[in-house]
């Protein structure tokens, strides 16, 4: 794995925790402004929308340059709208990424050609 992909991997998996959480605060201020009168969903609103266009931006920068199948592209899009699929995303990107530098190590060491 070179430096961008790593970097697009690394960039998304950053951004996909705090969009899941801001997708979950937005949910519980929808609830609030129904049922009381706190109303922070407009600025909810706006600072999930733009952690979501930053996860969709860094999603297809990573589709891009990780050469990842339509199905690994579209388990990462689904994770994005799924209100805690960002913490899976996030996990299941940090395993890619430990994976990638343990193979990195090996073929180094000239352990497997890989």
């Amino acid at each position: 794995m070179d430096i961008k992909t790593a970097t697009a991997l690394r960039r998304l998996r950053l951004v996909s925790g705090p969009e899941a959480i801001s997708f979950l605060v937005l949910l519980v201020c929808s609830v609030l402004k129904r049922t009381t009168d706190f109303n922070a969903v407009p600025v909810m609103g706006a600072v999930h929308g733009f952690l979501f266009v930053l996860y969709v931006l860094f999603w297809a920068d990573a589709w891009n340059r990780a050469k990842w199948s339509l199905k690994t592209a579209a388990f990462y899009f689904l994770m994005s709208v799924l209100p805690t699929g960002g913490f899976f995303a996030e996990r299941r990107l940090k395993r890619e990424a430990e994976d990638a530098v343990i193979a990195s190590r090996a073929r180094k060491e000239g352990v497997v050609n890989a």
